[in-house]
């Protein structure tokens, strides 16, 4: 059995909490929250979940943390994770856009001899990318369509007016890395591509406001020596949040049994 902690108690944390459950394997025994959110985390993710509040509060038990938190908790406790030679995977692939804040986390990585795993999270074909990259890329292009409601509370919203869009409108243009600065709690897909790829100052980056979807749309075009793909896919969002990602939740799952299982893909 390998225990593990969890950062945050959002709705992807609690579809985690909901799907590793009593898996013969592993267990959630922790949970890191800010201070005077013990009662809130322990209610969304169960009364036998221990609050800590830093990574120091983690003990030798825990083998693996996984980072449900967005940016600000892979900021506030991602080294100390690391540092502490717990492997850590993340869902907030964005946050590595600061480039002071990645080099922090490879460094206690390396410190520590433990791994930093950034998921797939709502985007696919991944592997393949990350496979192609191997064998030299050339180009990579990543779309990002969403519903005008979508991007409400985003830059989107200083160019465009989204409740009165009667066709689509492109309001980014540009690398992943300046996508992902802009667009913290919208980019994190884009982030994804361009570390699996050429990066994130070579990463192409468009992001569209889109009337006449309903749902999440991620585009990827990729060309190299492997030869040339186009990946598209809708994604539903996590029935308790609208602005949570299901397959971002499905991703970290995934990784999760691929630490404690004997065969994995």
């Amino acid at each position: 059995m390998r225990n593990m902690a969890i950062i945050g108690y959002g709705s992807v944390a609690q579809y985690v909490v909901e799907r590793i459950g009593d898996h013969p394997l592993v267990t959630v025994r922790t949970v890191i929250c800010r201070e005077g959110r013990d009662a809130v985390a322990r209610a969304a993710l169960g009364e036998d979940i221990e609050p800590i509040h830093t990574a120091e509060g983690l003990d030798d038990s825990i083998g693996l943390v996984v980072d449900c938190a967005g940016h600000s908790g892979l900021k506030a406790h991602g080294a100390g994770v690391l540092a502490r030679g717990i492997d850590l995977t993340t869902v907030s692939t964005g946050a590595l856009a600061d480039a002071r804040l990645a080099i922090a986390l490879e460094d206690a990585a390396r410190a520590g001899g433990a791994q930093l795993q950034l998921v797939a999270g709502a985007i696919g074909a991944i592997d393949a990318l990350a496979a192609a990259k191997t064998g030299g890329l050339s180009e990579v292009t990543y779309t990002g369509r969403k519903p005008p409601s979508g991007w409400a509370g985003s830059p989107a919203e200083q160019c465009l007016d989204l409740e009165h869009l009667s066709e689509p409108a492109v309001h980014f243009s540009g690398s992943a890395r300046d996508a992902a600065l802009r667009y913290p709690k919208n980019a994190n897909v884009a982030a994804t591509v361009a570390l699996a790829g050429v990066g994130l100052d070579e990463t192409a980056v468009r992001l569209i406001a889109d009337p006449t979807i309903e749902a999440n749309c991620h585009e990827v075009e990729a060309r190299g020596a492997f030869g040339a793909f186009t990946f598209r896919i809708e994604g539903a969002p996590l029935p308790s949040n609208p602005r949570s990602s299901a397959l971002t939740a499905m991703s970290a799952v995934r990784s999760i049994l691929n630490h404690v299982q004997p065969v994995v893909i």
